[in-house]
């Protein structure tokens, strides 16, 4: 798993490989966004190089607070990715002003590529965390363009089962609006005691 991990990150570094490129393992290794380091050093992390405009990359927008490249490794042509400019290793870490920054440019950036790519609809994903599949540890959103019948993911064939409304469901969804009360309830008390 660490070894595709490292292939998809490689991908994004060196996307055209030439006989004059190293091997993989002499190049790369984990990017200090990982999860598993304690501390992190943008430096390290390819979004942030691209936003120094130390590596190269398709841009596609840019504003104060975000930008828009091409993936390198595209799922379908014109999928793309909306990075901050500032550095967050997960979209759980990114603060909501960004986030909503990213995501109110969707519609946007959206549009533009269905147009050019002859798309007729779009996929936007996040994946948040290793077992999400996150490779790069900079908070990103995937913009990939659709097709009718294009059988882009393997999961569309899957059957989706009807929510059980039992005790276990009741539960959960107890347990998740006591949860977010709380922490409602916790931002209330930080933003009293600031005032």
């Amino acid at each position: 798993m660490e070894a595709r991990r490292l292939a998809i990150l490689y991908s994004h570094l060196c996307p055209f490989r030439s006989p004059s490129v190293p091997s993989l393992s002499s190049i790369v290794s984990p990017s200090a966004c990982a999860p598993q380091s304690k501390e992190t050093f943008p430096h390290d992390c390819v979004f942030c190089q691209i936003i120094r405009g130390d590596s190269p990359a398709f841009k596609l927008y840019e504003d104060d607070m975000c930008l828009c490249i091409l993936d390198t490794r595209p799922l379908s042509p014109g999928h793309s990715l909306i990075i901050p400019k500032s550095h967050f290793p997960s979209l759980d870490t990114t603060p909501p002003s960004v986030v909503a920054a990213m995501c109110s440019k969707v519609p946007f950036i959206s549009n533009a590529i269905i147009k050019v790519t002859g798309a007729d609809s779009f996929n936007l994903l996040v994946n948040n965390g290793v077992a999400a599949g996150q490779v790069v540890f900079h908070t990103h959103i995937h913009i990939i363009p659709r097709k009718a019948g294009d059988c882009l993911w393997t999961s569309e064939s899957l059957h989706r089962r009807t929510l059980k409304v039992d005790q276990e469901t009741s539960g959960l969804a107890n347990r998740v609006r006591e949860l977010l009360l709380n922490i409602s309830e916790d931002n209330k008390d930080q933003v009293s005691t600031l005032s």
